[in-house]
């Protein structure tokens, strides 16, 4: 597992040392009795890519950590949470969600399931919806959702718009989105607007025009659907630039079809991520695996329409940094679950379960270029997730089963 890289727009995890000082505050709270605590930090624990500590504790003090370590040696605090033998684990970091949307799409996936086969089309059934709901019909929707990825240990996520497809749509959706998470993309470019079928041109330069304009003051990404069907390489080169040019940095929904120019771009844009990452020549595998793009996998997608899977294996050989995300959407991926991701990679990806919890949550960072988040070591964010299990490796050891008993969110616990 790559270690992925090291930038962020957030303030980095300070260093401090994993052991009792007069900084821990006695009103902290301490969880001790963790039979096993992956904090993704190599310098600790068993010296592995997860640092994994055997009968650890955590110390959290406001919304970060302050000492981890042996639980016979956490210092005393206020507030004591006995985890009784159980693992913890970062908070998963979901890279990749449509969250702003109205409608199903509980037709096109029965007969997907009946033997027809998935194209892009699919997603102007959704638009159709999406432009037809209310403001708060739209943020209704995003709330239940998140309230459904947090009780299976989701506290970060990525969210885009693109269900829209005009300017106001676009904007209102992103308006939406920035009121739950700072992680915003401006996906204008998920598929040509029906309203400019016949005029793909005039649809790019809307969405590098007036619609960039309008989204741009709320998000934080810029993302392209390239692919057959959606966008080819020069009109995903052209959204993307004007994007970088407005501060946005790019992500891309790449390779996932067939092969084609996504992964390459990516790369060359310094893109934060390729998505999908389905159909990779071995020279898309060695750009990334030069490159700072993190390959995030999808394996939702694949599991609802009876795809290709990724290859994981191949990425991590290589030495690509890999993220798991859910796609969660009302298409494709209709799934919040990044348990289920994970036991999916393991099972169909060729990851191991270290490396598909790595990919999960630092993983996930790394896709965000965020170092606070998706590790617990002093100075992160404190995002933990309890598991009523005595490993993480139960979670692809008992696929399906509801073994997030508790979560703690900036340092709260939120279930």
């Amino acid at each position: 597992m790559n270690s992925g890289p090291d930038t962020t727009n957030n303030p980095p995890a300070t260093a401090a040392p994993a052991t009792a000082n007069s900084a821990v505050a006695a009103t902290a709270t301490v969880i001790t009795n963790i039979a096993s605590l992956v904090t993704n930090d190599p310098s600790l624990g068993d010296g592995s890519p997860l640092g994994l500590i055997r009968d650890a504790a955590v110390v959290i003090d406001g919304d970060r950590v302050v000492w981890i370590g042996e639980s016979s040696k956490a210092p005393a605090t206020d507030n004591r949470v006995d985890a009784d033998g159980r693992a913890v684990v970062p908070g998963f970091v979901d890279s990749h969600s449509h969250l702003v949307f109205a409608g199903d799409r509980t037709a096109e996936f029965n007969a997907r399931m009946s033997g027809q086969p998935y194209a892009a089309g699919g997603i102007r059934t959704t638009v159709a919806a999406t432009r037809a709901a209310t403001d708060e019909a739209l943020e209704a929707n995003v709330t239940r959702y998140l309230r459904e990825a947090l009780r299976q240990g989701t506290t970060t996520f990525e969210t885009k718009s693109g269900y829209g497809l005009t300017v106001e749509d676009e904007a209102r959706a992103l308006r939406i989105a920035a009121r739950h998470t700072d992680e915003v993309t401006y996906l204008g470019a998920h598929i040509v607007s029906p309203d400019f079928a016949d005029d793909p041109a005039s649809y790019v330069a809307l969405v590098t025009g007036e619609m960039l304009d309008a989204c741009a003051p709320h998000a934080r990404w810029i993302d392209v659907f390239c692919e057959k069907g959606a966008f080819d390489g020069d009109q995903a080169r052209a959204i993307l630039t004007a994007g970088k040019a407005r501060g946005l940095h790019p992500r891309i929904h790449a390779n996932q079809l067939s092969y084609g120019p996504g992964v390459q771009l990516a790369v060359e844009l310094d893109a934060a991520s390729a998505d999908h990452c389905t159909h990779l020549t071995q020279a898309d595998v060695d750009a990334l695996a030069a490159g700072r793009t993190v390959a995030t996998l999808l394996p939702g997608a694949e599991f609802s329409t009876r795809a290709e899977w990724p290859d994981a294996r191949r990425l991590l050989d290589a030495g690509v940094t890999v993220a798991l995300s859910t796609d969660c959407n009302p298409g494709s991926s209709f799934t919040s679950s990044m348990p289920f991701c994970i036991a999916l990679a393991v099972r169909d990806m060729g990851m191991t379960p270290d490396e598909a919890v790595w990919s999960a949550t630092a993983g996930g960072a790394a896709a965000l270029r965020r170092t606070d988040i998706g590790r617990l070591t002093p100075g992160a964010r404190a995002d933990l997730t309890l598991l009523d299990a005595p490993s993480h490796v139960h979670l692809a050891y008992r696929p399906g089963v509801p073994l997030v008993t508790a979560v703690w969110q900036r340092g709260k616990r939120v279930l």
